[in-house]
C-alpha cells in the first residue's frame, strides 16, 4: 500500500474541534478513512503535584509495586490445579504484599540516589499547540467544501493555508 500525499484542510485549537470536524465528515458520508488528526507544536508540559519525601517516595513506590505483585500472583495461583480459585487469589494478595514492598525499597533506594536535587512530584504530558485535519489530495476539495459548512455552524476551525 502506498502513502497517498495529504493535504491540510483545517486546523483547529483543541483536539475536540478537531474530532468534532471528522465526525461531521463522517456524518456527510466522507470517507474518514482517509483522514488524520495532527498535533503540531508540540511541547513539554510537566506539571508539579507536590513535595517528595522519603515517606512519600516509599509511598509511591510501593503504589507502583502493588498491582504488578498481586497480577503475578494471581497468575501463579490460577496454576494450581486443585483449587485454583481460593489459591489464586491467596497467591495474588502475597504478590500484592511483596510487591508493596519490593516498589517501596526501590522508590526509597531511587530518591536517595537522587541525593535532594529533585525534591518533588510532577507529571509530564505532551501538548499540542493546534490540530490539524489533513486528507489525502485527491480528496481534498470535498473535506474542504463540507467542512466549510461546519465552520459556519460556529465549530471554530479555520481553513489550513493551501
Amino acid at each position: 500500500m502506498t502513502e497517498q500525499p495529504r493535504r491540510p484542510v483545517a486546523m483547529y485549537e483543541t483536539y475536540q474541534e478537531a474530532e468534532r470536524a471528522v465526525d461531521h465528515l463522517s456524518d456527510q458520508g466522507f470517507p474518514v478513512e482517509r483522514v488524520a488528526i495532527i498535533g503540531q507544536d508540540v511541547r513539554l508540559v510537566e506539571q508539579v503535584v507536590g513535595r517528595m519525601d522519603h515517606g512519600r517516595a516509599a509511598l509511591h513506590g510501593a503504589a507502583s509495586g502493588a498491582l504488578p505483585g498481586a497480577l503475578i500472583g494471581w497468575l501463579f495461583g490460577l496454576l494450581d490445579w486443585v483449587d485454583p480459585l481460593v489459591s489464586a487469589l491467596l497467591v495474588a494478595l502475597y504478590g500484592l504484599i511483596f510487591g508493596a514492598v519490593v516498589g517501596s525499597l526501590f522508590g526509597l533506594l531511587l530518591y536517595a540516589l537522587q541525593g535532594g536535587r529533585r525534591d518533588f512530584a510532577s507529571v509530564r504530558s505532551m501538548q499540542p499547540s493546534r490540530y490539524d485535519v489533513v486528507v489525502d489530495e485527491a480528496v481534498a476539495d470535498e473535506a474542504v467544501r463540507l467542512l466549510g459548512g461546519l465552520r459556519t455552524a460556529g465549530a471554530g476551525g479555520r481553513p489550513a493555508h493551501t
